[in-house]
């Protein structure tokens, strides 16, 4: 019965539009409830996807059924094919006596509070408490993954800072060498991670087209692979340091290519070069080169060279997925920036809470959204507005985490009232003296001193003016300039015994008759 399965489609269709009508005029308070109900709708428009190519596939009648149905009903008695499918119908709820008819009707409706499992109970197992219902991130198993990676083990960081730094997999903040990214852990690693990013995505905006998002994050990464502009990928991060010492690791003194570490003085380099250490790094540094063009001369055979060319496209294989991965968690944590900062400013906020406090912040989150599905829809609306007339601000405080104003006296002892101008983040106004100090070493205020030509930054707290910036920083660079001709221009004398120092030591020492 063709013909009833079209009718039966199209009417699950225009019951499936209402539905998703229904639930687009509603605006739900709690970010619960609204989690609840952009789920509800992307299944429904899943569902209209399916049963539309179901429609199509009987509007198309590749085998010819449709047609033959129609040509049935209506070229013979019409009464004969009525009886034919009423007995089909009737075998077949004999057949099966307890099969459930279908109600379209209350299929997509919204169900009462008090109608069987609420459609917010899914919605409570898809988010840790750690996540606040999509509001914050829950990175805390994966910091714990990254402080057991080799190369981080020396270099504890905290899960404050690991929000800050978890997209960035190059050095200086990434201490993990591309050797080191090869390997099996490194890979699990970045592979959870991207996928937990990914996931996060899918379940805080499940109206958003993700799909072209991810494909366009995956055309850019073939662009930049191609063009070997994926950072910490590319050809300058294959090529071996040079033999002469240049400036490389944090940019502040002398590298040394053999060890592969950094030297802010050259005396201590100079020691350094004569230490045994340093020789046999030398020693092994040059030969890998040497034993590598030994081993393609000698041994130029099918079997070796064809050995060496799988091993070598396994491995790039292997980087070229790390690579993706590293990329995408870029492109996915830049499309979730709001909800980073969010977490680093709660995770800051419980950090001064207590344990107690803790669990009565989960207790009351949880009771704020249970209480709309507890109350029935006319209470619903008259809590509304007395809610609404109770929430009285009129000295228009900052409003707390729980959306209220917070206490008087709070605002006092914070000195919220005060405020402090900024000249160099462009005359911005910071309200308190919390934020005041914060935004120093924020990104505001870091790129206005670039601008200005200056590096150091953090020589450069509690000054806002552009003026005074600019005649710290000429001063600091005179000093500079000063103490390093000084250092050049004294002059060095020579005793009998050949010991060297400043001509002035050498004069006084002289003078007593010590010489």
């Amino acid at each position: 019965m063709l013909l009833e399965d079209q009718r039966f489609l199209h009417e699950d269709l225009e019951r499936l539009e209402q539905g998703i009508s229904d639930r687009v005029l509603e605006d739900p308070r709690h970010i619960r409830d609204r989690l609840s109900r952009d789920h509800q709708i992307s299944g429904f428009l899943d569902r209209i996807q399916q049963q539309s190519k179901r429609l199509l596939d009987i509007y198309n009648d590749t085998e010819g059924l449709r047609t033959k149905e129609i040509q049935s009903i209506s070229t013979g008695d019409p009464f004969d094919e009525f009886y034919k499918q009423l007995n089909e119908i009737k075998d077949f709820h004999r057949k099966y006596p307890n099969e459930p008819v279908e109600n379209l009707e209350r299929a997509y409706k919204k169900k009462a509070p008090g109608e069987g499992e609420s459609a917010t109970a899914e919605i409570d197992n898809l988010f840790t408490g750690e996540e606040a219902y999509g509001r914050f991130l829950d990175l805390t198993t994966l910091h714990e993954d990254y402080l057991n990676l080799p190369g981080v083990q020396s270099r504890r960081i905290t899960y404050l800072q690991y929000l800050n730094v978890f997209d960035q997999f190059t050095p200086p903040q990434c201490p993990i060498k591309r050797p080191e990214k090869t390997t099996d852990q490194y890979f699990s690693y970045v592979g959870r991670l991207a996928d937990y990013l990914e996931g996060f995505l899918r379940r805080t905006r499940p109206l958003d087209d993700l799909g072209k998002m991810f494909s366009s994050f995956d055309r850019d990464f073939e662009k930049a692979w191609q063009a070997k502009e994926v950072p910490g990928w590319g050809v300058e991060a294959q090529a071996v340091g040079p033999a002469a010492p240049v400036t490389e690791g944090m940019g502040e003194g002398i590298w040394c290519p053999d060890c592969a570490r950094e030297f802010k003085n050259e005396n201590v380099y100079k020691n350094h070069l004569t230490g045994k250490k340093h020789i046999k790094a030398a020693e092994a540094r040059t030969a890998k080169p040497s034993a590598s063009n030994g081993t393609v001369d000698g041994e130029l055979n099918g079997t070796s060279a064809s050995k060496k060319s799988a091993s070598s496209t396994a491995k790039d294989l292997k980087e070229r997925a790390i690579a993706e991965r590293e990329y995408r968690i870029r492109k996915l944590a830049s499309a979730m920036e709001t909800v980073r900062s969010d977490t680093r400013v709660n995770v800051e906020r419980r950090q001064g809470m207590t344990e107690r406090e803790r669990q009565q912040e989960l207790d009351t989150l949880f009771a704020e959204s249970a209480e709309p599905s507890l109350r029935p829809s006319g209470a619903d609306e008259e809590s509304d507005g007395s809610e609404d007339e109770k929430i009285y601000n009129p000295l228009k405080l900052p409003l707390a985490w729980d959306g209220k104003p917070i206490p008087y006296w709070l605002y006092k002892l914070h000195g919220l009232g005060v405020e402090f101008p900024c000249e160099i983040c462009g005359n911005f106004v910071y309200m308190g003296r919390r934020a005041f100090d914060k935004h120093f070493n924020e990104a505001r205020h870091i790129y206005g001193l670039k601008c200005l030509g200056i590096t150091n930054t953090t020589l450069f707290r509690e000054i806002t003016g552009i003026e005074d910036a600019l005649k710290l920083w000429d001063k600091i660079q005179r000093d500079k300039r000063k103490e390093k001709s000084g250092g050049e221009n004294v002059v060095q004398m020579e005793d009998a015994e050949g010991n060297v120092m400043p001509e002035k030591v050498y004069y006084d020492l002289q003078k007593q008759g010590l010489l």
